[in-house]
């Protein structure tokens, strides 16, 4: 895999590896490479599926027989079991991998039928976006963040694109966000309980519902707190928790995201009675 593997003897290795975010289904890295040999490295092979994109520099990866010069116009897919080689020709390189941990992300990566994964301006976009994904909502914005950037590396592959479903599954996952206490499950949990794949389930909502899952049950999610506050509530901590957020800290930043204001300036308006200033736009939809 990306984040390990070594040099040949006349090589030298050096890699920081630095744990972005992690969920049950994936786990982001963010890579920095100063591995310098020309050589091919020993094979190796992973367990879990991965997807490289690099931002900086560039090296050549052997994936059974077929070769592919990585660098930020072309990143790279490794499926389980497959053995994979490195040569660093060029000196050392910064990249991401987004390791899949088991099938529930990965639909279509087994299609693929090449290694190589041509990384355009919107495939470089979602990339740069994933590593500001927040850790606090793993199975939340960041799977819907990966599963975006999964869906534009595929595209670059030949096939077709998937079809977004019926409008009934976007109402039954509304309405089994709206009935959870806290605002509803994760992406992947949510899935399995309407009996479809988290791509599946993430593409139909948001043709349907103009949104996506994340920022749907983030809305549902400061609705209730407003109407928390607005009836007294002074413990943002434990409302924050009561609502699912990780912490008052992701409360405030999802609430600041969504109304231009904290939950404590909320509270002051609310108490006061003034009518609220006017905030910055809309967010654009998440």
């Amino acid at each position: 895999m990306r984040t390990a593997g070594g040099a040949d003897r006349q090589g030298r290795v050096a890699r920081t590896v630095k744990k972005v975010v992690e969920s049950p289904h994936f786990v982001i890295r963010a890579v920095e490479c100063a591995d310098d040999h020309a050589r091919w490295s020993a094979p190796e092979t992973a367990a879990d599926a991965q997807i490289i994109l690099v931002r900086q520099g560039r090296f050549r990866v052997d994936c059974q027989g077929r070769r592919v010069t990585a660098d930020p116009t072309t990143g790279y897919l490794h499926r389980p079991g497959e053995e994979i080689r490195f040569a660093h020709p060029a000196g050392g390189d910064v990249c991401t991998s987004v390791t899949f941990l088991g099938e529930a992300l990965t639909a279509g990566l087994e299609a693929a039928r090449t290694p190589a994964v041509r990384t355009d301006a919107r495939l470089e976009l979602a990339h740069r976006l994933l590593l500001r994904t927040g850790a606090e909502d793993p199975d939340g914005a960041a799977a819907e963040a990966v599963l975006n950037l999964l869906r534009l590396a595929l595209r670059t592959q030949p096939g077709d694109t998937p079809t977004p479903g019926r409008e009934e599954l976007a109402e039954r996952a509304r309405e089994a966000i709206l009935a959870d206490g806290q605002g509803g499950a994760g992406l992947v949990a949510l899935a399995r309980l309407l009996g479809t794949s988290p791509s599946h389930l993430s593409r139909t909502f948001r043709h349907h519902v103009g949104m996506s899952v994340s920022r749907y049950r983030n809305r549902v999610r400061i609705s209730r707190a407003l109407t928390r506050i607005d009836q007294g509530e002074t413990d943002l901590a434990a409302l924050a928790v009561g609502l699912g957020f990780s912490d008052q800290a992701h409360l405030t930043r999802v609430m600041r995201g969504e109304l231009g204001h904290t939950p404590s300036r909320v509270r002051a308006l609310l108490a006061s009675g003034a009518a609220s200033p006017a905030g910055p736009a809309e967010p654009d939809a998440r």
